[in-house]
């Protein structure tokens, strides 16, 4: 199957666009739904991840349609593709999206689908910095944080759209073989659910966000890119806090000076790749800052 975010960007120049159906914001509140006493999946397979990944691509792009310009959306696609061939698991269907929203945010789907807000975006100042956030969001995908958070809130608890089908489907492939239709589109609501409950919109563990910002860096410096380039982003961020919804960076992400603080750490190890490019230029072109 291919994936959901690959076929609505070929897509973006159709003359209609997904429309808002729920509210990014109100779903921070909203509960998680599991099923007491199931039986919880322990780890989940590649294939499974990326069902997974599906349904909750599925419900961001329901929720907000994708930007219009698709020189924008091949633009990010291919600096967010190049940075995902740097990472460690560049056997992943990575896609890149821009939704059209104001909210301040970028989001990391498992199975390898990244989405940034146009809001977010345009308040970036030159590549590097774009390579920055795009590659925190890859290194929580590669480090699977969003299942390691999905196995630790349920613990043995059954995500309700799992279901006895995904059991079901990896006993009859016990000798091997394709995901089957019913246990991806198990997975697949699965996703959709977590996302309407708020799962997606909430933080992460601080330990998990620190350890994405110290890989970003290494991912954007392997690609060639400045690797301060994410430092700048935060101190952004630092400067435009309070802008945004309630579904934005600042509700889903600790503070940016802390972690600027965090990663001062690490960054003197990369500081030979400071003079690698920064590319305003192509930015500035493209995103039209």
């Amino acid at each position: 199957m291919k994936p959901l975010l690959a076929a609505a960007l070929l897509a973006v120049s159709l003359p209609t666009y997904a429309q808002f159906n729920f509210d990014l914001g109100r779903a921070l509140d909203l509960g998680k739904k599991v099923v007491k006493g199931g039986e919880a999946m322990k780890e989940f397979t590649t294939e499974e991840e990326i069902a997974l990944g599906e349904g909750v691509t599925a419900g961001f792009l329901g929720a907000a349609p994708l930007h219009a310009d698709q020189n924008l959306q091949r633009y990010v696609n291919r600096v967010g593709k190049w940075l995902a061939l740097h990472s460690d698991r560049v056997d992943l269907p990575w896609t890149f999206g821009v939704i059209d929203t104001e909210t301040i945010n970028a989001f990391a789907m498992p199975g390898g689908s990244v989405i940034i807000s146009h809001g977010l975006l345009k308040r970036l100042a030159n590549e590097s910095e774009l390579a920055g956030v795009l590659a925190h969001e890859i290194a929580h995908i590669v480090k699977k944080h969003q299942l390691t958070a999905i196995q630790s809130g349920a613990k043995s608890d059954l995500l309700t759209s799992i279901g006895k089908e995904v059991a079901a489907d990896r006993i009859g492939r016990s000798g091997g073989g394709a995901l089957a239709q019913t246990g991806k589109t198990a997975l697949a609501n699965a996703g959709m659910d977590l996302l309407k409950d708020g799962f997606f919109l909430r933080p992460l563990d601080r330990s998990m966000e620190y350890e994405a910002d110290r890989l970003a860096v290494v991912i954007a410096a392997r690609s060639g890119y400045d690797p301060y380039g994410l430092v700048a982003a935060l101190q952004m961020l630092a400067q435009a806090k309070g802008d945004g919804d309630g579904a934005s960076i600042f509700a889903t992400h600790p503070a940016a000076a802390e972690r600027i603080a965090e990663l001062e750490k690490s960054m003197p190890a990369l500081d030979r790749y400071a003079s690698q490019p920064q590319v305003e230029g192509r930015f500035r072109q493209t995103v039209g800052r």
